[in-house]
Parts: structure tokens; C-alpha cells; sequence
């Protein structure tokens, strides 16, 4: 109790960390909540809150603890019923046809469109919204038309290993119910009476994202379209390399970093600007009608640039800030991160999941938490005291910098697999001139444009965006600029994640725990290793790991698996390089390799194998067949495949363990097309 007692000053800010608790129970149940039991917890919400107020001292915290789990817990349930839709549950080829509600690029460059108000031949449930990538002729299209192709369709993809990323959770709370490809020409059709019903937002975006990528041209002009509306599909797959290898990946999407630009400058425009008239400054408050200028310039972006969830969150963040400035409250604080996660993760819970997620609070609560020390802290003011005032500003932005990387760093490594070594000298050469030069320059050029005025700030911008392309081309090309990491167990980052609000939340020598438990998912990280045997889901395609890495048995085929299985090995090696390697021997599609710990394993596509070689410590995979053969083999045949839809194989004390890419949970709705809500 004296311990608690201690801490009681920052006991609400655990609020959105329990509420995450919440969240992450429902996603990790194996099967689905029925309905009735989101309503019996919402009743549960009112008791419990009801005690809490009632109650004092440890009795009230252990009602709100309850609270905030069941809040985060319902809001997951209730988010997902909500967003129900129909998904597609075969493999479909035949007529499509919907309304063109988006138009991007697909990862091979080709013409990507997303369809609503989608018709396919003889499906009864027929999904709200499909997207389909275009291989053959397809004609000009825009926003409202309506198309028709013919072309094939397939239910979202599960992860290709276990553990992996699972696409159908995300499309599920997307409403996207099948991704496709076709190869023949799409047609135009007579268009709805109502085609541009809801869509003039997104309109409005492609003119504008079109004006801005026009007026500065090129590279420079793609960088700048994607950063004023969110789209990307004019950047080269080249340049958003380099971004990602330097670490400057982050400046395009439209998160914290942008949002908090525009609204402080906006804030400090509008304040600075009524300050030169001393006798309208006198008489009205000049600092909280900034704070409303910037509060509706932000609401703009957000509608303006797409409204994603990383703008969401970042809008939500602001506004947080720019509320507490209107009442005369500490604008940057702990409290105000906390309330803007509590918001965020009742409006999308799935978004606890996301890197962006992940990353925004980590990278704020980081920055707050570490100015709030280095306010109270001796050092600090002596380096204040004593260092010129022009070299303070330097200062600060290489502690933000090093606090914002170092916060985001382990998050980034764990979903991406890599780390850039250069990425701290990247972003202190660029995320200024992100602030003072093109931001400021895109908010006077969408002012002037309209009186056509806008061309030498849409110059000046595209100056500054050249200087961050040619920073991130530097430092890509360095030798080891990247370093590859290989994915670590599920449970790393959450215990990661949880250091991080024990050093900032707890006060005191308490944060030292925050220090064990880091060093706690550090070392499970390090220490966990990959499958030995990784098998796609047509059981095509095999991956066994080797002393030189993980060798495949296919050059080109099935990329997006062989490039997946990769990336999460920490391996920079190209699909060619690890069909290349040594250690599988292929004949007669019959593929065998002799495992480190001497075990043979074959992936027989022909049925050639005969029994004398099923003998012990054999593993035989064999697609095509129905019987397994005589001998003590492992035998995974053809109705095992089809159950497991990719598999992963690991020993434990010399046993094989075969663990599933997507386990079987019929009641969750991304995996069974839907139900419990069809």
C-alpha cells in the first residue's frame, strides 16, 4: 500500500496499458466471443465502474484495473461485429464488376483498382469490397466509374509461416473481401446515377495529390504528393528503398511527425501573426485562437490526406495538445499521451497490432517522459547554464532524435527485420528541413495555389525534398548501411513494449524494473531461432535453414512466400541467391535434403519415392499422395497439406514438431469467411 501510495500520481496513466491488455486478450482468444457476452460486459463496465467510484485506496484501483481490461476487451468485440462483411471463401474466376473506389499500385508496379458495390456471377455473398490488380489493357479511369473484367479472386491470405503476418485480420477490418488479379481487358460500363456518391473526398485528393506531383515534377514531386494526401503510388519501388535503408521510411507517412508540423505551424502563424497588431493582441487571446486555427487546419488534413489510421491517431494526438493549450493546461505531458491512446485504441482497437501504432506512442511517450526527467535533473540545467543559447537547439534535436530512434528501434526491428546504422545522422540532416523549409512551403503553396500564386513554394518544397532524397541515397549506399535481424517470438515485444512504461510510468527505483524487463525480451529474442523447415501451403515450395542460410527449391516461383521467409530469417539474400545455396538435391521433382541433425527429409511432387526410403528418422512430404507408405516414417500426405496450409517444422529434444502457418479457429471471423456474423 505505502508502495502504491508512492506511485499515485501516475497510477491513471496505466489506463490505455490496461486497456491494451484488454485488446490483446480478444485478438489472442482461439476462438470468437458470442454477442451476448459483449453485452453481458458492457453491463459488467457499468458495475465495475459504479464500485470504482464508491470505493477508495486499493479496493478503487483494483475496480478500475478490471474497468480498463473489460473496456479494452469490449471495444475489440464491438469493433469487430461492427465492421462485418461478407469474405469469399473459394478461389473464384468469372465476370467482376463495382464501382471504382480506389485507384493505387500493386508491389509489381501494375494498375491496382478497389471495387465496391461488387457483382460476381453466382456468389449469394457477395463481398462489400474487392480489389483486383490489372495485368491486361485497361482504360483511363477515375474515381465513380464502373468497371467490368473478367478475372480471378481469392479469400485474403493467411500468414505464410506460424506466427507470421496474417493479411485476413487486417482486410477484415478493412471490409475487403477477396484480392484478385486479371489479365484481360477491363471495360468501361454505363455509369451509376449515383457514381459519385461519397467518393468526393477521395476525388478532391487525387486532384490535388495530381496538382502538387505536377508542380514540383518528378521523385521530388511523388514524395511531395504522397506527403499532403497519403498517395504513394507515384514513388518508384528505387526511392522507397532508399527511404527505408536510411531510416527516413517514416517522413512519408502521414503521421505524428506531419500532423505536429502543420499544427505548430499553423499555431505559431496565426498567434505571431495577431501579435503584430499590440491593440487586437491586448484585447483578445491570441494563443488560444492559434490553438483553434491549428486544431481546424489538422482536422483538414486529415480529411484532405485519407484519413488512415496513422492520421487518425496523429490528428488525435494534436488535437489532445491543442485542447489542453484552450484550457490553460500543460500542453505536452504524459497525461495527454495517455488520454490520446485511450481514444485511439477505443475507436480502432486493431490497431494495437500495427507498427504505426507501436511506434507513434512509443516514439511520444519516449520524448515526453525523457524531457520530464531532464527537467528535474542537475546536469541538465548546468548543460543549459552553461552551453551558448545558438547551440541549444542542436542539442535538443539530437536528444529527440536519439530518443525517438532509440524508442522505435526495437519496434521497427521486430516488423521489418532491419535496423539502419546511419539512420540518426539521416534524420538530423532531415527531419529539420522537413520542419522549417518544405512543410511550411506546402501550406503557403495550398494557400496561393488557388490565386496562382503557389509556384515558388511548390519550388521551394520540392528544393527541400530533394535534399532529403539525396541525404537518403547517401547513406543507402554506404557499406552495412542496414543491418538484418531475423524475427523474434511473439512474446518479445509486448515484454519490450512494457519495459518502456515501467521506465516511464513508475517513479522512483521502480523503473529499474522497466531495465529487467528489456533485458528479459532482449534475451528470449536473441536466444529464440527459426523453423529448420519452412513448407508453403501447396507444399510446392520448402525452405531449409543451413549453415549459409536457408536454401529454397524454387528460383522464381512463389516469391512472396520465399520472400517473407527471408526477411523474417534476417536474411538479405534474393530468391535467386538462396536457390543457389547448397544443401537440396532435386530429381525428378523429388527434392531431398539431409537436416543438421541428421534427419533426411523429401518432398516427393511425383509419387516416386518407394517405401525403403520411408525409414526412421525420414520426413516425407508428399502433396499428391493419399496412403502413407510402409516404413517408421514421418508421413505428411495429401489430406495433411491441405489441413495444415503451410507448416513449419522444428525439433524438440530430436522430435519433429509440425506446427501450422494457419491454425484452424472457425469461430473468429477473418478466418472462416465471416462468421459468427454471416
Amino acid at each position: 500500500m505505502q508502495w502504491l501510495e508512492s506511485q499515485r500520481q501516475n497510477l491513471m496513466l496505466w489506463s490505455p496499458v490496461l486497456m491494451a491488455c484488454g485488446v490483446g486478450a480478444y485478438f489472442a482468444l482461439p476462438f470468437e466471443p458470442p454477442l451476448w457476452a459483449g453485452w453481458a460486459l458492457l453491463a459488467s463496465l457499468v458495475l465495475w465502474l459504479g464500485l470504482a467510484i464508491w470505493t477508495s485506496g486499493f479496493v478503487r484501483l483494483l475496480f478500475l484495473t478490471v474497468f480498463f481490461l473489460n473496456l479494452g476487451y469490449l471495444a475489440s468485440i464491438y469493433r469487430s461485429a461492427s465492421v462485418a462483411a461478407p469474405v469469399l471463401n473459394f478461389r473464384y474466376y468469372g465476370p467482376i464488376e463495382g464501382r471504382v473506389v480506389a485507384i493505387d499500385r500493386s508491389s509489381s508496379k501494375a494498375l491496382r483498382i478497389t471495387l465496391d458495390r461488387v457483382y460476381l456471377e453466382r456468389v449469394r455473398k457477395t463481398p462489400a469490397i474487392v480489389r483486383v490488380s490489372l495485368f491486361g489493357t485497361a482504360p483511363n479511369m477515375v474515381l465513380g466509374d464502373r468497371v467490368a473484367l473478367v478475372g480471378n479472386l481469392s479469400p485474403p491470405g493467411g500468414p505464410v509461416e506460424p506466427g507470421g503476418f496474417d493479411f485476413r485480420r487486417y482486410a477484415w477490418f478493412d471490409k475487403l473481401g477477396a484480392v484478385g488479379y486479371s489479365r484481360n481487358p477491363a471495360v468501361m460500363m454505363r455509369p451509376y446515377a449515383d457514381a459519385a456518391d461519397g467518393l468526393w473526398l477521395d476525388t478532391l485528393r487525387r486532384n490535388l495529390a495530381s496538382l502538387v506531383a505536377e508542380s514540383i515534377g518528378g521523385q521530388n514531386g511523388a514524395f511531395a504528393a504522397a506527403i499532403v494526401t497519403g498517395e504513394r503510388s507515384r514513388i518508384d519501388l528505387e526511392v522507397l528503398q532508399t527511404l527505408r535503408d536510411s531510416n527516413l521510411a517514416h517522413l512519408l507517412a502521414i503521421s505524428g511527425l506531419h500532423m505536429g508540423l502543420l499544427t505548430g505551424f499553423i499555431f505559431l502563424l496565426v498567434r505571431h501573426g495577431l501579435a503584430l497588431w499590440p491593440r487586437l493582441a491586448l484585447r483578445i487571446p491570441v494563443k488560444k485562437i492559434g490553438a483553434l486555427a491549428a486544431l481546424a487546419a489538422g482536422f483538414a488534413y486529415l480529411f484532405l490526406s485519407g484519413g488512415n489510421v496513422a492520421t487518425q491517431r496523429a490528428f488525435i494526438m494534436a488535437a489532445v495538445v491543442l485542447f489542453a493549450v484552450l484550457l490553460d493546461r500543460p500542453a505536452f505531458s504524459l497525461r495527454a499521451v495517455a488520454l490520446a491512446a485511450l481514444l485511439v485504441l477505443l475507436m480502432r482497437p486493431e490497431s494495437l497490432a500495427e507498427a504505426g501504432f507501436q511506434m507513434s506512442f512509443a516514439a511520444t511517450t519516449a520524448l515526453v517522459g525523457v524531457f520530464e526527467m531532464l527537467r528535474t535533473a542537475r546536469w541538465w540545467q548546468w548543460v543549459r547554464d552553461h552551453l551558448p543559447r545558438r547551440l541549444m537547439p542542436v542539442l535538443t534535436l539530437l536528444v529527440t532524435s536519439a530518443t525517438a530512434g532509440a524508442a522505435t528501434a526495437p519496434i521497427a526491428a521486430f516488423h521489418f527485420n532491419q535496423i539502419s546504422n546511419y539512420g540518426l545522422a539521416a534524420n538530423l540532416l532531415s527531419v529539420p528541413i522537413m520542419g522549417l523549409v518544405i512543410m511550411p512551403a506546402a501550406v503557403v503553396a495550398l494557400i496561393l495555389s488557388p490565386f496562382g500564386l503557389g509556384s515558388w513554394a511548390f519550388w521551394l518544397m520540392g528544393k527541400g525534398i530533394g535534399w532529403i532524397l539525396g541525404v537518403a541515397a547517401y547513406f543507402s549506399e554506404i557499406e552495412n548501411a542496414v543491418t538484418m535481424v531475423p524475427t523474434g517470438p511473439p512474446i518479445a515485444l509486448p515484454l519490450i513494449a512494457l519495459s518502456g512504461c515501467f521506465l516511464f510510468l513508475l517513479l522512483g527505483r521502480a523503473r529499474l524494473l522497466g531495465v529487467v524487463m528489456f533485458t528479459v525480451g532482449m534475451v528470449l529474442w536473441v536466444m529464440s531461432e527459426r523453423p529448420q523447415v519452412l513448407v508453403n501451403d501447396n507444399a510446392a515450395l520448402i525452405g531449409v535453414m543451413t549453415p549459409s542460410g536457408r536454401v529454397l527449391n524454387k528460383e522464381t516461383a512463389y516469391r512472396f512466400a520465399a520472400g517473407i521467409w527471408l526477411e523474417n530469417d534476417g536474411d538479405p539474400a534474393s530468391q535467386l541467391s538462396a536457390y543457389n545455396r547448397s544443401g537440396l538435391l532435386t530429381e525428378s521433382r523429388l527434392t531431398r535434403a539431409t537436416l543438421s541433425n541428421g534427419w533426411t527429409l523429401f518432398l516427393d511432387q511425383n509419387k516416386t519415392l518407394n517405401s525403403e526410403n520411408c525409414s526412421a528418422q525420414t520426413i516425407l512430404i508428399a502433396p499428391k499422395w493419399e496412403d502413407a507408405p510402409l516404413g517408421g516414417c514421418i508421413f505428411i500426405g495429401k489430406q495433411d497439406v491441405g489441413t495444415l496450409s503451410g507448416f513449419a517444422i522444428t525439433f524438440e529434444n530430436g522430435t519433429p514438431v509440425i506446427t501450422s502457418a494457419v491454425p484452424r479457429l472457425p469461430l473468429r471471423p477473418w478466418t472462416n469467411g465471416g462468421a459468427p456474423y454471416q
